[in-house]
């Protein structure tokens, strides 16, 4: 890098870290995070996809500890998602440091300063920067990336155990009331008549329209748009220029595919096979691979069916999600809204907010179980969404696949889950709780 591309890096980084302690910390709508945000002597990695909050996120912990009798000068934020800082490596980023303490020298090896950088895997060599900052200074580390890879592949192993993941999901149904200017109720289950109609009103339109932030209040067209933006942006920056994808064709028939069938069941052979048929070249390894980017930049989650034998998970299909309701709609081409499958991906995605290991469970009678969510307590709970369990069929298939799997799983809670309180069956079995989803949405979990 020659030393004019050097002082042009050091002069914006300069003019950022200006910037950053002078304005004032942006105030957004507080997120709800499930165990600890921070370790001490760790770098906490918040990801998420892209538009999920994360930037909002750093400037809420900003916010706690300066409320909390931080100094402002002591809380520094840099976004490098910016396209001058392009071509910039690790060695511009040391100067940076420097530049802080010659501003602040009192606070070296005094105070604890915390740094927070935003969409710093952009930076090649980023790794090495902030294990030697942890080593060298008395400081606290926040980073953001739109790539679960920030963590899995790169911190973890660049920084040797001296990372904690934070994952941001979009808005909780919780969140997004908040948001919203709406009250959350305390006991959603104990609401008289009118209340519980404007609560499941507000539910539903909260599945129609999901919870990235920016969207929220906006009409359907501009909101389709956006959203679309979102994927291509996570399809194009996160996977194709990220991992040097070339077949950007199949990269997109995937995404369509995943997006369109929410909560459908996922076989690499089936799709490989429906490509072929429409000409259109990709290998069975490309699927996987690109399966596995999709996942890392949180554009899709997935759930395997629940075994312990390897080869057994491995040859039964899975289930994929987006990692919002919202994109539903955008991308199903029935023309049909599903409130079903957007239930089931709100409930997926609050289980994974609240830390829990997801699989599906198939019984040896042929039933199957949306969830059986496991958390870091130690507690077990199985999962059956139905939108609406009045049919006498219905209630009776969705109640015996639970009791079914609750003999395979005996200390598991079982748990039926509808999306208004109209959609309870009339007659219940013994041991199955039922209820409405927001009010599990809306629940404080003692599980998590």
């Amino acid at each position: 890098m020659n030393i004019q591309d050097t002082h042009r890096f050091q002069a914006r980084l300069s003019e950022k870290l200006s910037d950053s302690l002078a304005s004032p910390l942006p105030i957004g709508t507080s997120r709800q995070v499930f165990g600890a945000v921070r370790i001490p002597g760790k770098a906490t990695a918040v990801v998420g996809m892209r538009r999920a909050g994360k930037t909002m996120f750093l400037h809420q912990i900003r916010r706690e500890l300066l409320s909390g009798g931080a100094d402002r000068q002591c809380l520094p934020y840099i976004n490098f998602e910016d396209e001058r800082l392009a071509g910039m490596t690790a060695e511009h980023l040391h100067p940076l440091v420097e530049d802080y303490f010659r501003r602040f020298p009192a606070f070296r090896g005094s105070q604890t300063v915390t740094w927070c950088f935003d969409e710093i895997q952009v930076v090649p060599g980023w790794e090495k920067f902030i294990r030697r900052l942890l080593d060298s200074e008395k400081v606290e580390l926040f980073l953001t990336g739109s790539s679960a890879a920030l963590l899995s592949r790169e911190i973890a192993t660049a920084l040797r155990g001296r990372a904690w993941e934070v994952v941001m999901h979009p808005f909780s149904f919780a969140e997004a009331l908040q948001h919203n200017g709406h009250t959350i109720p305390d006991q959603p289950d104990f609401l008289n008549g009118r209340a519980r109609s404007t609560l499941e009103r507000k539910f539903i339109d909260y599945l129609t329209t999901g919870g990235f932030p920016e969207v929220q209040g906006m009409d359907t067209a501009t909101r389709y748009q956006l959203l679309r933006d979102y994927v291509d942006v996570a399809m194009l920056r996160d996977v194709v220029e990220r991992h040097h994808v070339s077949n950007v064709a199949g990269l997109r028939w995937l995404v369509r595919h995943l997006l369109g069938n929410a909560a459908g069941l996922f076989s690499v052979e089936k799709f490989y096979g429906a490509l072929k048929s429409q000409g259109l070249a990709i290998s069975k390894d490309t699927v996987h691979q690109l399966m596995g980017h999709l996942q890392d930049c949180f554009l899709v989650r997935t759930v395997w069916m629940n075994t312990d034998s390897e080869r057994q998970r491995m040859v039964n299909p899975r289930k994929a999600y987006p990692v919002d309701p919202g994109l539903i709609p955008v991308f199903d081409r029935t023309g049909r809204a599903n409130m079903g499958h957007a239930l089931e991906t709100a409930v997926l995605v609050e289980l994974e907010r609240r830390r829990a290991e997801v699989t599906y469970v198939k019984t040896p009678q042929g039933f199957e179980v949306d969830f059986l969510a496991r958390y870091p307590s130690g507690e077990t709970e199985l999962i059956q969404i139905c939108a609406d369990a009045t049919a006498p069929e219905t209630a009776e298939r969705e109640l015996r696949a639970l009791v079914a799997a609750g003999d395979r799983y005996p200390d598991a809670q079982k748990l039926l889950l509808t999306l208004t309180r109209d959609g309870i069956p009339a007659n219940l079995m013994d041991g199955v709780t039922v209820q409405p989803a927001y009010s599990w949405l809306l629940s404080s979990p003692s599980t998590a």
